[in-house]
């Protein structure tokens, strides 16, 4: 036991206090961070647009869709279903490598790169979160805000979508949970993120067990404090509910 505890007590050493290589995990964990983080702001903001787009041309009755606003109205649908089909259908690592090699090959930044695509990839899973939890909510509340003076816009902002988000709160934060641990092929790009990090060390000391384990540990401790965070706002507002 003694032996045991003593090899693993060196390979630590070796692993990450030689030479000062944590830094490698320390500076992954904040480009991991970093562009989770930012490609989730982009992907709600893009995710909430695709939404309103698609539920309002589905609700919206068939006059209300003629003239020009309801001629761009459809365009702009069809849009975001080839954007709807086109993300879910192909690999994050192919959206990845297609970003970084072609579409902003000119770019010198890997953070914004991976940003980019992650906050486009995100969106188009968000935009579904955000629909389903736009139809959830009952169709008298899109009627009693037009009824009191509120265009179809305003109705939509001030009244359906802070509902709709509490519907589907759990779901986005499954959805922040998987975009975190997507920005592990980062590597791909050379952008030395939390997985790249610990695979260095691993490239340096010829030790694969502790640098990838301390990595895993690290994907599971935030994962869990997301999902703590997430109980403790399902607890909030079941209270409200009841008030």
């Amino acid at each position: 036991m003694n032996e045991w505890f003593s090899d693993i007590q060196a390979k630590f050493i070796l692993d990450f206090v030689e030479k000062q290589r944590y830094i490698y995990i320390i500076d992954g964990l904040k480009v991991t961070l970093e562009v989770t983080f930012l490609a989730l702001i982009m992907g709600l903001v893009l995710g909430a647009f695709v939404a309103i787009i698609r539920t309002s041309h589905d609700q919206l009755k068939e006059e209300q869709t003629k003239g020009l606003g309801g001629f761009l109205l459809k365009v702009a649908n069809t849009i975001c279903r080839l954007y709807l089909t086109i993300i879910r259908g192909t690999p994050t690592l192919v959206q990845l490598l297609l970003m970084f090699f072609v579409f902003l090959a000119t770019s010198n930044s890997k953070v914004m790169v991976a940003v980019i695509t992650f906050g486009i990839n995100s969106g188009a899973y968000v935009a579904e979160i955000f629909r389903s939890g736009i139809m959830s909510v009952d169709q008298g509340q899109m009627e009693a805000g037009r009824s009191l003076g509120l265009g179809y816009a305003d109705t939509m902002m001030q009244i359906i979508m802070p509902q709709a988000i509490k519907n589907c709160l759990p779901a986005l934060v499954n959805e922040m949970i998987t975009l975190l641990k997507e920005t592990s092929i980062c590597g791909y790009i050379g952008l030395n993120e939390l997985t790249r990090g610990g695979d260095i060390i691993r490239g340096i000391t010829f030790d694969a067990l502790l640098p990838l384990m301390v990595v895993a540990v690290i994907y599971l401790a935030i994962v869990m404090f997301f999902t703590w965070i997430m109980s403790k706002l399902e607890r909030r507002l079941r209270e409200s509910d009841i008030r």
